[in-house]
């Protein structure tokens, strides 16, 4: 049996009819840019998250980037952050001049730890910490951070706050969704997110309008009338087609969230007694379940054993960013942040999406009960 980590052909098939009516909607209109369906899409996300204003952008690092800058995130300012996500986060930072502090992690959620933030704050000479401006909190693989000890720091340290909610739209902590807890939030609509266009895509969020009509200057390249340029800025606009289809997707959210939560339930079960970790879904959170990770000491092995048996699997992420090479003059060393690095020797991605069927599922997890049957 061939299982894909994500299935979008079959995501398609059961929305095809609408899909394709949405996609020649536009291609009728002959409006491709920023059009009124991308300013329906705003409004839409804006409704199911809760937060009053929103700007599509080109994609989910380029929200970062413009929500950054929208903050006032420059040169030589300190944005803290953890070591262990998607690249963007720190690369969105450093392409401002700004300069990352990265943080470790909780062992069992993987999210940033505000306690041993405040340390890292704490260990910062005089200097680097009056340059400490914002910290980016990033709700890894669906499950938000714990924004009540970011949100307690940010304000003993009057950081801005950038919620990463590339991989979380739908978590929720305490009842509130993410993004509505920092000064501004970015989304990704990246096609294998949990809402995914058919491209790149993203959008930055807020409940401060100002903020929000920042960022719509600057994703038309520093203007907001035609031809008059009032700052240097970019080219980052949310093209009609993508915003199109994720408005046909968005309707489905919820449904297809349930559909993951189940996934990720049946794993749990049939995984219990194997020496592996399972998600920790951490008190007063509604985990999304972007990625399904298993930890092991023997992942390596255990990946080779699933894609050899044709179970595709993944590792987000091997690498974590204190040691990337393109920050090795920021002084990380191995060892800089232990949590992080052991979970990237640890973690596996399994296949998860709510169009998998019963059969697939035992499968995939008869496939890694033989694993450790043969390793025992």
């Amino acid at each position: 049996m061939q299982i894909p980590l994500l299935d979008l052909k079959a995501q398609y098939a059961s929305i095809k009819t609408e899909i394709d009516k949405a996609v020649a909607r536009v291609v009728e209109s002959q409006y491709f840019i920023l059009s009124d369906e991308v300013s329906s899409l705003e409004k839409e996300v804006s409704v199911y998250t809760g937060i009053k204003y929103a700007a599509g952008v080109a994609s989910g690092t380029d929200a970062l980037i413009l929500a950054l800058r929208a903050v006032g995130i420059g040169e030589k300012d300190l944005v803290l952050t953890t070591p262990f996500t998607f690249f963007a986060t720190a690369e969105a930072a450093s392409l401002l001049g700004a300069e990352p502090v990265f943080s470790d992690i909780d062992p069992e959620t993987y999210n940033i730890d505000p306690v041993k933030a405040e340390k890292t704050i704490g260990s910062l000479p005089a200097e680097k910490r009056k340059r400490l401006k914002a910290i980016i909190p990033v709700h890894l693989y669906g499950q938000c951070a714990d924004m009540d000890g970011i949100m307690e720091l940010a304000k003993k340290y009057k950081l801005k706050v950038i919620e990463d909610c590339a991989q979380a739209i739908g978590a929720t902590y305490k009842g509130r969704q993410a993004g509505t807890f920092g000064d501004i939030s970015c989304f990704s609509f990246f096609p294998s997110k949990n809402l995914g266009g058919f491209g790149d895509g993203g959008m930055v969020l807020s409940n401060d309008e100002d903020l929000i009509k920042s960022v719509k200057k600057l994703r038309v390249h520093g203007s907001d009338k035609q031809y008059i340029h009032d700052e240097i800025a970019y080219n980052s606009r949310l093209d009609s087609l993508q915003a199109a289809v994720l408005r046909v997707k968005l309707k489905k959210l919820d449904e297809w969230l349930d559909g993951r939560r189940k996934v990720a339930e049946k794993y749990n079960a049939a995984l219990a007694g194997l020496p592996v970790v399972t998600p920790k879904v951490a008190k007063e959170c509604v985990h999304t379940y972007h990625q399904y990770m298993l930890a092991t000491d023997k992942r390596d092995a255990l990946m080779k054993h699933l894609n050899d048996n044709g179970v595709a699997s993944r590792i987000y992420y091997p690498v974590p960013l204190h040691i990337q090479p393109c920050y090795k003059d920021l002084g990380y060393k191995n060892g800089s942040m232990p949590v992080s690095e052991k979970a990237a020797c640890a973690v596996l991605s399994l296949p998860i999406y709510p169009e998998l069927t019963g059969e697939q599922i035992k499968y995939i997890t008869d496939t890694i009960k033989a694993f450790f049957g043969d390793v025992r």
